[in-house]
Protein backbone atom coordinates (compact mmCIF):
# COMPACT_ATOMS: atom_id res chain seq x y z
CA UNK A 1 0.00 0.00 0.00
CA UNK A 2 1.24 3.32 -0.28
CA UNK A 3 1.47 6.49 2.17
CA UNK A 4 -2.64 7.12 1.77
CA UNK A 5 -3.58 3.11 1.89
CA UNK A 6 -4.57 2.64 -1.86
CA UNK A 7 -3.23 -0.95 -3.09
CA UNK A 8 -0.71 -0.09 -5.30
CA UNK A 9 -0.93 -2.99 -7.30
CA UNK A 10 -4.63 -2.16 -8.04
CA UNK A 11 -3.74 1.34 -9.80
CA UNK A 12 -0.51 -0.61 -11.51
CA UNK A 13 -3.54 -3.49 -12.62
CA UNK A 14 -5.48 -0.55 -14.43
CA UNK A 15 -2.76 1.49 -15.78
CA UNK A 16 -1.08 -2.25 -17.26
CA UNK A 17 -4.42 -2.79 -18.98
CA UNK A 18 -5.04 0.95 -21.06
CA UNK A 19 -1.28 0.63 -21.79
CA UNK A 20 -1.91 -2.16 -23.40
CA UNK A 21 -5.01 -1.05 -24.77
CA UNK A 22 -3.38 1.22 -26.59
CA UNK A 23 -0.68 -0.51 -27.85
CA UNK A 24 -2.83 -2.67 -29.65
CA UNK A 25 -4.87 -0.44 -31.25
CA UNK A 26 -2.21 1.51 -32.59
CA UNK A 27 0.34 -0.04 -34.43
CA UNK A 28 2.03 1.32 -37.45
CA UNK A 29 0.55 -0.94 -40.07
CA UNK A 30 -2.21 -3.29 -39.49
CA UNK A 31 -0.27 -5.44 -41.94
CA UNK A 32 2.69 -5.60 -39.84
CA UNK A 33 1.34 -6.74 -36.01
CA UNK A 34 2.34 -9.58 -34.03
CA UNK A 35 0.29 -12.81 -33.60
CA UNK A 36 0.02 -12.26 -29.83
CA UNK A 37 -1.16 -8.62 -30.59
CA UNK A 38 -3.85 -9.57 -33.06
CA UNK A 39 -7.73 -10.22 -32.07
CA UNK A 40 -8.49 -13.85 -32.31
CA UNK A 41 -10.57 -13.98 -35.94
CA UNK A 42 -13.56 -15.39 -34.01
CA UNK A 43 -13.79 -18.27 -31.48
CA UNK A 44 -10.49 -18.70 -29.27
CA UNK A 45 -8.76 -16.02 -27.88
CA UNK A 46 -5.26 -14.07 -27.84
CA UNK A 47 -3.31 -12.55 -24.79
CA UNK A 48 -4.58 -9.38 -27.13
CA UNK A 49 -8.39 -10.64 -26.62
CA UNK A 50 -7.63 -10.38 -22.54
CA UNK A 51 -7.18 -6.43 -22.43
CA UNK A 52 -10.07 -4.87 -22.36
CA UNK A 53 -11.70 -7.91 -20.20
CA UNK A 54 -9.13 -7.35 -17.57
CA UNK A 55 -9.66 -3.55 -17.54
CA UNK A 56 -13.42 -4.57 -17.41
CA UNK A 57 -12.37 -6.85 -13.99
CA UNK A 58 -10.71 -3.94 -12.79
CA UNK A 59 -13.81 -1.34 -13.01
CA UNK A 60 -15.67 -4.23 -10.65
CA UNK A 61 -12.70 -3.65 -8.48
CA UNK A 62 -12.37 -0.10 -8.11
CA UNK A 63 -15.93 -0.27 -8.01
CA UNK A 64 -15.70 -2.09 -4.30
CA UNK A 65 -13.18 -0.19 -3.09
CA UNK A 66 -14.71 3.15 -4.01
CA UNK A 67 -18.37 2.27 -2.81
CA UNK A 68 -16.62 1.30 0.54
CA UNK A 69 -16.07 4.79 0.88
CA UNK A 70 -18.92 6.50 -0.34
CA UNK A 71 -21.68 8.46 2.09
CA UNK A 72 -25.51 8.56 1.12
CA UNK A 73 -28.61 7.14 0.85
CA UNK A 74 -29.78 4.72 -2.29
CA UNK A 75 -31.42 7.73 -4.25
CA UNK A 76 -27.68 9.58 -4.13
CA UNK A 77 -25.58 6.75 -4.59
CA UNK A 78 -27.60 6.05 -8.19
CA UNK A 79 -27.50 9.28 -9.51
CA UNK A 80 -23.92 8.78 -8.67
CA UNK A 81 -23.41 5.88 -11.15
CA UNK A 82 -26.02 7.21 -13.47
CA UNK A 83 -23.83 10.41 -13.88
CA UNK A 84 -20.66 8.66 -14.18
CA UNK A 85 -21.81 5.87 -16.99
CA UNK A 86 -23.60 8.47 -18.55
CA UNK A 87 -20.41 10.90 -18.80
CA UNK A 88 -18.36 7.66 -20.20
CA UNK A 89 -21.23 6.79 -22.89
CA UNK A 90 -21.10 10.55 -23.86
CA UNK A 91 -17.58 10.56 -24.41
CA UNK A 92 -17.20 7.12 -26.26
CA UNK A 93 -19.77 8.24 -28.53
CA UNK A 94 -18.15 11.83 -29.17
CA UNK A 95 -14.88 9.85 -29.89
CA UNK A 96 -17.03 8.08 -32.29
CA UNK A 97 -18.00 10.71 -34.22
CA UNK A 98 -15.04 13.12 -34.15
CA UNK A 99 -13.64 15.51 -35.29
CA UNK A 100 -17.65 16.30 -36.39
CA UNK A 101 -17.59 17.58 -39.56
CA UNK A 102 -16.38 14.50 -41.69
CA UNK A 103 -19.26 12.47 -40.11
CA UNK A 104 -23.06 13.02 -41.15
CA UNK A 105 -24.77 12.13 -37.19
CA UNK A 106 -26.75 9.97 -39.32
CA UNK A 107 -23.98 7.48 -40.16
CA UNK A 108 -22.79 7.50 -36.29
CA UNK A 109 -21.63 4.85 -35.01
CA UNK A 110 -23.66 4.27 -31.53
CA UNK A 111 -21.81 2.00 -29.55
CA UNK A 112 -17.86 1.50 -28.74
CA UNK A 113 -15.66 0.46 -25.84
CA UNK A 114 -16.20 3.11 -23.46
CA UNK A 115 -19.78 2.50 -24.04
CA UNK A 116 -19.58 -1.30 -23.51
CA UNK A 117 -17.62 0.27 -19.88
CA UNK A 118 -20.39 2.23 -19.33
CA UNK A 119 -23.52 -0.10 -19.65
CA UNK A 120 -21.61 -2.37 -17.93
CA UNK A 121 -20.52 -0.46 -14.82
CA UNK A 122 -24.27 0.95 -14.63
CA UNK A 123 -25.97 -2.35 -14.51
CA UNK A 124 -23.75 -3.60 -12.01
CA UNK A 125 -23.74 -0.58 -10.20
CA UNK A 126 -27.61 -0.31 -9.61
CA UNK A 127 -27.74 -4.28 -9.35
CA UNK A 128 -24.68 -3.69 -5.99
CA UNK A 129 -26.67 -0.86 -4.62
CA UNK A 130 -30.10 -3.13 -4.48
CA UNK A 131 -28.71 -6.21 -3.53
CA UNK A 132 -25.59 -5.39 -1.68
CA UNK A 133 -24.97 -8.73 0.02
CA UNK A 134 -22.17 -10.76 -1.69
CA UNK A 135 -24.16 -13.72 -2.07
CA UNK A 136 -27.13 -12.16 -3.66
CA UNK A 137 -24.85 -10.92 -6.20
CA UNK A 138 -22.82 -13.80 -6.94
CA UNK A 139 -26.47 -15.16 -7.60
CA UNK A 140 -27.03 -12.30 -10.49
CA UNK A 141 -23.32 -12.82 -11.91
CA UNK A 142 -23.98 -16.64 -12.63
CA UNK A 143 -28.04 -15.72 -13.70
CA UNK A 144 -26.51 -13.17 -16.04
CA UNK A 145 -24.31 -15.48 -17.61
CA UNK A 146 -26.62 -18.44 -17.96
CA UNK A 147 -29.47 -15.92 -19.13
CA UNK A 148 -26.87 -15.05 -21.66
CA UNK A 149 -25.91 -18.16 -22.59
CA UNK A 150 -29.43 -18.98 -23.09
CA UNK A 151 -30.10 -15.68 -25.53
CA UNK A 152 -27.33 -16.61 -27.30
CA UNK A 153 -28.70 -20.28 -27.99
CA UNK A 154 -32.20 -20.26 -28.27
CA UNK A 155 -32.34 -16.37 -30.34
CA UNK A 156 -30.11 -18.10 -33.26
CA UNK A 157 -26.39 -19.40 -33.47
CA UNK A 158 -22.88 -18.79 -32.89
CA UNK A 159 -22.07 -17.20 -36.20
CA UNK A 160 -21.15 -13.85 -36.67
CA UNK A 161 -24.03 -13.81 -39.44
CA UNK A 162 -26.81 -15.78 -37.37
CA UNK A 163 -26.05 -14.62 -33.28
CA UNK A 164 -28.55 -12.97 -31.30
CA UNK A 165 -26.46 -10.12 -30.44
CA UNK A 166 -26.76 -8.89 -33.99
CA UNK A 167 -30.61 -9.43 -34.51
CA UNK A 168 -31.27 -7.30 -31.35
CA UNK A 169 -28.42 -4.56 -32.40
CA UNK A 170 -30.29 -4.44 -36.18
CA UNK A 171 -33.47 -4.51 -35.32
CA UNK A 172 -32.70 -1.59 -32.56
CA UNK A 173 -30.50 0.63 -34.50
CA UNK A 174 -30.23 1.26 -38.15
CA UNK A 175 -27.19 -0.30 -39.86
CA UNK A 176 -25.68 2.76 -40.70
CA UNK A 177 -25.28 2.92 -36.67
CA UNK A 178 -23.68 0.15 -36.15
CA UNK A 179 -19.09 -1.35 -36.32
CA UNK A 180 -18.89 -2.49 -39.92
CA UNK A 181 -15.02 -3.54 -39.33
CA UNK A 182 -16.27 -7.72 -39.61
CA UNK A 183 -17.15 -7.54 -43.03
CA UNK A 184 -20.95 -6.67 -42.34
CA UNK A 185 -22.97 -4.59 -39.55
CA UNK A 186 -22.02 -6.33 -36.34
CA UNK A 187 -20.80 -4.45 -33.47
CA UNK A 188 -18.74 -6.49 -30.64
CA UNK A 189 -19.37 -3.88 -28.16
CA UNK A 190 -23.22 -4.11 -28.75
CA UNK A 191 -26.13 -3.50 -26.76
CA UNK A 192 -26.75 -7.21 -25.22
CA UNK A 193 -23.31 -7.53 -24.36
CA UNK A 194 -23.68 -5.33 -21.54
CA UNK A 195 -25.46 -8.40 -19.62
CA UNK A 196 -22.79 -10.08 -19.80
CA UNK A 197 -20.26 -7.30 -19.45
CA UNK A 198 -22.36 -6.32 -16.02
CA UNK A 199 -21.75 -9.94 -14.65
CA UNK A 200 -17.68 -9.24 -15.43
CA UNK A 201 -17.98 -6.23 -13.64
CA UNK A 202 -19.72 -8.19 -10.38
CA UNK A 203 -17.20 -10.59 -10.27
CA UNK A 204 -14.60 -8.57 -9.97
CA UNK A 205 -16.34 -6.49 -7.52
CA UNK A 206 -16.97 -10.07 -5.56
CA UNK A 207 -13.17 -10.47 -5.87
CA UNK A 208 -12.53 -7.29 -4.37
CA UNK A 209 -14.60 -7.28 -1.57
CA UNK A 210 -13.54 -10.94 -0.20
CA UNK A 211 -10.05 -10.33 -0.79
CA UNK A 212 -8.83 -6.61 -0.62
CA UNK A 213 -11.36 -5.28 2.58
CA UNK A 214 -9.22 -4.16 5.16
CA UNK A 215 -7.28 -5.24 6.87
CA UNK A 216 -6.02 -7.18 4.16
CA UNK A 217 -4.53 -10.65 4.77
CA UNK A 218 -1.83 -11.17 1.85
CA UNK A 219 -1.32 -14.80 2.16
CA UNK A 220 -4.68 -15.70 2.15
CA UNK A 221 -6.10 -13.17 -0.64
CA UNK A 222 -3.01 -14.67 -2.90
CA UNK A 223 -3.79 -17.85 -2.25
CA UNK A 224 -7.68 -17.71 -3.54
CA UNK A 225 -7.07 -15.16 -5.94
CA UNK A 226 -5.06 -18.28 -7.61
CA UNK A 227 -7.35 -20.56 -6.47
CA UNK A 228 -10.47 -18.93 -8.31
CA UNK A 229 -8.31 -17.58 -11.27
CA UNK A 230 -7.52 -21.28 -11.66
CA UNK A 231 -11.53 -22.35 -11.20
CA UNK A 232 -13.17 -20.17 -13.33
CA UNK A 233 -9.95 -21.12 -16.22
CA UNK A 234 -10.93 -24.54 -15.97
CA UNK A 235 -15.25 -23.77 -16.23
CA UNK A 236 -14.17 -21.63 -19.17
CA UNK A 237 -12.90 -24.28 -21.06
CA UNK A 238 -15.64 -26.78 -19.73
CA UNK A 239 -18.05 -24.28 -20.92
CA UNK A 240 -16.15 -23.68 -23.88
CA UNK A 241 -17.44 -27.31 -25.15
CA UNK A 242 -21.00 -25.88 -25.66
CA UNK A 243 -20.81 -22.01 -25.24
CA UNK A 244 -17.62 -20.80 -27.33
CA UNK A 245 -14.96 -18.58 -25.94
CA UNK A 246 -15.77 -15.23 -27.92
CA UNK A 247 -14.59 -12.36 -27.22
CA UNK A 248 -16.91 -10.48 -29.63
CA UNK A 249 -19.96 -12.11 -28.63
CA UNK A 250 -18.46 -11.32 -24.70
CA UNK A 251 -19.71 -14.92 -24.17
CA UNK A 252 -20.35 -16.37 -20.88
CA UNK A 253 -17.18 -18.81 -21.18
CA UNK A 254 -15.11 -15.79 -22.25
CA UNK A 255 -15.98 -13.88 -19.09
CA UNK A 256 -14.82 -16.54 -16.78
CA UNK A 257 -11.42 -17.41 -18.80
CA UNK A 258 -10.48 -14.04 -18.82
CA UNK A 259 -11.92 -13.32 -15.06
CA UNK A 260 -10.15 -16.20 -13.85
CA UNK A 261 -6.60 -15.14 -15.89
CA UNK A 262 -6.94 -11.26 -14.13
CA UNK A 263 -7.42 -12.98 -10.93
CA UNK A 264 -4.12 -15.00 -11.47
CA UNK A 265 -2.36 -11.74 -12.96
CA UNK A 266 -3.85 -9.77 -9.86
CA UNK A 267 -2.66 -12.12 -7.77
CA UNK A 268 1.40 -11.93 -8.95
CA UNK A 269 0.95 -7.97 -9.06
CA UNK A 270 -0.07 -8.09 -5.46
CA UNK A 271 2.54 -10.42 -4.64
CA UNK A 272 5.38 -8.47 -6.51
CA UNK A 273 4.27 -4.70 -5.57
CA UNK A 274 2.28 -4.66 -1.96
CA UNK A 275 3.89 -8.35 -0.56
CA UNK A 276 7.38 -7.98 -1.82
CA UNK A 277 7.51 -3.81 -2.43
CA UNK A 278 9.17 -4.26 -5.65
CA UNK A 279 7.63 -0.47 -6.93
CA UNK A 280 9.94 1.21 -8.84
CA UNK A 281 9.41 -1.13 -12.45
CA UNK A 282 5.68 -0.04 -11.70
CA UNK A 283 6.10 3.85 -12.10
CA UNK A 284 4.74 4.54 -15.74
CA UNK A 285 1.64 1.94 -15.36
CA UNK A 286 0.81 3.81 -11.87
CA UNK A 287 0.93 7.10 -14.06
CA UNK A 288 -1.56 5.57 -16.04
CA UNK A 289 -3.44 4.24 -13.41
CA UNK A 290 -4.62 7.33 -12.27
CA UNK A 291 -6.48 8.70 -15.52
CA UNK A 292 -7.72 5.39 -17.21
CA UNK A 293 -10.40 6.55 -19.58
CA UNK A 294 -9.20 9.84 -19.88
CA UNK A 295 -5.76 8.62 -21.08
CA UNK A 296 -8.01 5.71 -23.59
CA UNK A 297 -9.92 8.77 -24.46
CA UNK A 298 -6.86 11.00 -25.61
CA UNK A 299 -5.42 8.16 -27.69
CA UNK A 300 -8.74 7.80 -29.73
CA UNK A 301 -8.19 11.55 -30.31
CA UNK A 302 -5.17 11.87 -31.25
CA UNK A 303 -4.92 8.88 -33.76
CA UNK A 304 -7.83 11.15 -35.91
CA UNK A 305 -5.49 14.79 -35.28
CA UNK A 306 -2.42 12.74 -36.41
CA UNK A 307 -4.04 11.18 -39.26
CA UNK A 308 -6.44 13.59 -40.77
CA UNK A 309 -4.82 17.34 -39.98
CA UNK A 310 -1.06 16.86 -39.19
CA UNK A 311 1.10 16.62 -42.75
CA UNK A 312 4.71 16.01 -42.81
CA UNK A 313 5.32 16.36 -46.75
CA UNK A 314 2.48 14.56 -48.65
CA UNK A 315 2.01 11.90 -45.66
CA UNK A 316 0.04 12.20 -42.62
CA UNK A 317 2.24 12.34 -39.36
CA UNK A 318 1.08 8.60 -38.45
CA UNK A 319 2.16 7.83 -41.75
CA UNK A 320 5.41 9.29 -41.66
CA UNK A 321 6.57 8.50 -38.29
CA UNK A 322 6.06 4.56 -39.50
CA UNK A 323 6.95 4.73 -42.70
CA UNK A 324 9.96 7.15 -42.99
CA UNK A 325 11.37 6.78 -39.47
CA UNK A 326 10.44 3.56 -37.30
CA UNK A 327 10.32 1.55 -40.95
CA UNK A 328 13.53 1.77 -42.43
CA UNK A 329 15.29 1.65 -38.81
CA UNK A 330 13.64 -1.56 -37.42
CA UNK A 331 11.68 -2.69 -40.36
CA UNK A 332 8.18 -3.48 -41.23
CA UNK A 333 7.41 -5.46 -38.25
CA UNK A 334 9.18 -4.32 -35.06
CA UNK A 335 8.59 -0.82 -36.53
CA UNK A 336 4.90 -1.13 -36.58
CA UNK A 337 5.77 -2.21 -32.62
CA UNK A 338 7.87 0.14 -31.85
CA UNK A 339 5.33 2.57 -33.15
CA UNK A 340 3.10 1.52 -31.30
CA UNK A 341 5.35 1.65 -28.02
CA UNK A 342 6.12 5.35 -29.05
CA UNK A 343 2.50 6.80 -29.87
CA UNK A 344 1.69 4.97 -25.94
CA UNK A 345 4.36 6.98 -24.66
CA UNK A 346 2.88 10.26 -26.18
CA UNK A 347 -0.50 9.38 -24.51
CA UNK A 348 1.56 8.57 -21.07
CA UNK A 349 3.35 12.05 -21.34
CA UNK A 350 -0.40 13.64 -20.88
CA UNK A 351 -1.08 11.53 -18.12
CA UNK A 352 2.23 12.18 -16.61
CA UNK A 353 1.80 15.41 -16.22
CA UNK A 354 -1.93 15.14 -14.56
CA UNK A 355 -0.22 12.68 -12.07
CA UNK A 356 2.23 14.87 -11.30
CA UNK A 357 -0.37 17.57 -10.42
CA UNK A 358 -3.01 14.90 -8.62
CA UNK A 359 -5.32 15.77 -11.34
CA UNK A 360 -8.26 12.87 -12.03
CA UNK A 361 -10.70 12.77 -14.70
CA UNK A 362 -13.12 11.38 -13.36
CA UNK A 363 -14.36 9.52 -16.45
Amino acid sequence: MDTKGRLISVDVFRGLTICFMIMVNTPGSWEYVYAPMRHAEWHGWTPTDMVFPFFLTTVGISMALSMSNRQGNQSQMLMKVFKRAAAIFLVGLLLNWFPFYTKNIADLRIWGVLQRIAASYFIAGVVVIYLKEWNKLLIYAVGALLAYWALLYFGGDYSLEGNFNNIVDRAMLADSHIYKGFGIPFDPEGILGALSGSAHVIIGYLFSKKLLSKPIDYAYSIKYALIAGAGLVTLAYIWNIAFPINKPLWTSSYVCLACGLAFIFYALLLYIIDVKGFTKWAYPFRVFGLNPLASYALSGIMVRVLSMFVKIGDKNAMGFLYGDVFKPIFGPLNGSLVFAIFFTFLIWIFAFILYRKNIVVKL
